[in-house]
């Protein structure tokens, strides 16, 4: 199969190439107006496939279609939004040439009026999908999954990208053009519009069970799916899809010029487009995470409901997500599976299912959310993780009635006069190498109430489930220090990670906050606990590990 990618050295159309270098049957041409930069990407290029560099622009595509007859053409160029009214050039001449296309746009009317051409294409046999990227070819995979058991009303969204990904300056012409700008939208139940990167919202992206990302600051983004799945379900009276780049402190300047913008009426801010990607490219600050999620309200049996699907990506896997949707669809191609003939957007080209096949081998995880308000606040923060828990660490949790659980531990201290006196505040126990322990859990103020007495020596807390940046966190307070935790299902082990932590409700540096290997876990039938607590700089405050069972 001879497959024509036009941007085959940038960002998408490159790493969509990377993603198919096992396949040996295919040839890749790498096209471009630059023919030295598609010669130097195809000598670097590793992998089965055979890629040959193609200088070529765009307005001479039919030409291009005459000379190299490709059985496809992907058009990974862009920016969609700055095509004029020549913008489906591509499009036509395909359909005239009968070569099918896939495209990565992310221009909302661009991919919404594709289907103009669907007459077209049927006659010529060919498929032309449009937006076969993660908005809407995945989005619209986890919202057919979440229709089959709820009537959607409601619908937000966004994407996270670890601010170590890169973007491209396409990308960024695109997203800057469109600050301040009407946004297609559906709103209230009317079609509406929205600001672009001028309306935002918080949301903690958190997969059942692993580390979820840190609060993110998301903004309001012209992608296909605010015009394309309202369409689809009918039923749908708000939607809205973010983007939450990083760091925060230049998206919120982004956010400040795109409100100025729109209330002063100022020209497109599109020509800062190249400072905004340089800056964005060099200042790549915090963890190399990134992430996407879906937060869905309707009803289910006559009863309103709330659910979510996350998705977290770690390291280097997250920036080929985008790239997975075209992937799967040559993967099916080179099994004779080719998606009907007609010219739509890509909303329904794919199951989740497609995409969790490409998912599995690298380090990118999702799961779905069911929101239970009447939960225990240890299930509502783990989700269907928790039913993963070891038997005892499950039981514990399982309650927010009052109980007493009994047993013994080992208490090892620090030596650090900082240490000494943090311990002797909170009131921690001296070491010991067994002492009888036991803990008391009442309710409070909406979270537990943990009374700990080791040997006649009390300490207590208050857990609850946080809310706002803490969101999806395991609170807990000790007089006026409070620690946001994230619950990590780690095998047989629930972890506890320390992410955040205030004083008197102040937000304090991360760099000094206490940290340590905690975890709970069960063997020979009993809960098994084993707590590190240390200060940096001043090392080992109190580390206890021992067992309970129910008194």
């Amino acid at each position: 199969m001879k497959i024509l990618i036009l941007g085959g050295y940038g960002v998408f159309g490159g790493r969509l190439a990377e993603l198919l270098a096992d396949c040996a049957d295919l040839d890749l041409l790498i096209a471009g107006r630059d023919r030295q930069r598609a010669g130097a990407w195809c000598a670097a290029y590793e992998g089965q496939a055979r890629v040959l560099p193609l200088q070529l622009d765009r307005r001479d595509i039919a030409d291009a279609l005459a000379a190299h007859r490709p059985d496809l053409v992907v058009d990974a160029s862009g920016p969609f939004q700055d095509y004029g009214a020549d913008a489906y050039r591509v499009i036509e001449a395909c359909i005239a040439a009968k070569v099918d296309y896939l495209d990565f746009a992310d221009g909302a009317d661009f991919v919404f009026g594709v289907d103009r051409f669907d007459a077209a294409a049927r006659a010529a046999g060919v498929f032309v999908l449009s937006g076969v990227s993660s908005f809407p070819a995945l989005t619209a995979a986890v919202l057919r999954e979440m229709a089959r058991t709820m009537e959607i009303r409601s619908v937000e969204g966004g994407i996270a990208p670890s601010p170590y990904a890169g973007i491209g300056l396409n990308v960024m012409r695109a997203v800057v053009g469109y600050a301040g700008s009407p946004v297609k939208l559906r709103r209230g139940g009317k079609d509406a519009h929205g600001t672009g990167l001028a309306e935002s919202l918080r949301y903690t992206v958190a997969v059942p069970g692993r580390l979820p990302l840190r609060n993110i600051h998301f903004s309001l983004v012209d992608v296909p799916d605010l015009q394309v799945l309202p369409r689809q379900y009918p039923g749908i009276d708000d939607i809205w899809m973010g983007a939450g780049p990083v760091p925060e402190i230049l998206h919120r300047i982004l956010n400040l010029l795109a409100k100025a913008r729109a209330a002063l009426r100022l020209p497109s801010l599109e020509p800062l487009s190249p400072l905004f990607y340089w800056v964005l490219n060099r200042m790549k600050l915090g963890e190399h995470r990134g992430g996407m999620f879906l937060r869905v309200r309707g009803t289910a049996d006559g009863q309103p409901v709330e659910r979510s699907w996350h998705l977290l990506a770690e390291g280097d896997d997250g920036p080929y997500i985008p790239s997975m949707a075209i992937e799967a669809i040559v993967r099916k191609l080179r099994k004779d599976e080719r998606p009907a003939a007609g010219a739509r957007s890509s909303a329904g080209a794919l199951d989740l299912a497609d995409f969790e096949a490409l998912f599995a081998p690298r380090s990118i995880d999702t799961g779905f959310r069911s929101e239970e308000p009447g939960a225990p606040f240890y299930r509502r923060i783990l989700g269907p993780a928790f039913d993963t828990l070891p038997p005892r660490v499950r039981e514990l949790h399982a309650s927010e009635a009052p109980r007493r659980w009994h047993g013994h531990a080992a208490v090892r201290r620090g030596t650090n006069p900082l240490a000494r006196l943090a311990a002797a505040i909170i009131g921690f126990p001296g070491a010991a190498e067994a002492v009888p322990v036991t803990v008391t859990f009442a309710p409070e103020a909406g979270g537990e109430r943990w009374t700990r007495d080791f040997g006649g020596r009390k300490f207590s807390s208050l857990q609850h489930e946080g809310t706002g940046r803490n969101g999806r966190l395991l609170v807990e307070r000790f007089g006026p220090a409070a620690f946001a935790m994230a619950l990590v299902v780690d095998g047989d082990r629930l972890r506890l990670v320390p992410r955040r932590w205030s004083l008197f409700g102040v937000p304090m540096p991360r760099v000094l906050m206490p940290s340590g290997p905690s975890f709970e876990t069960d063997a020979d039938g009993k809960f098994r606990f084993d707590v590190d607590i240390r200060l940096p700089l001043a090392g080992l405050v109190v580390a206890y590990r021992g067992m309970l069972e129910p008194g």
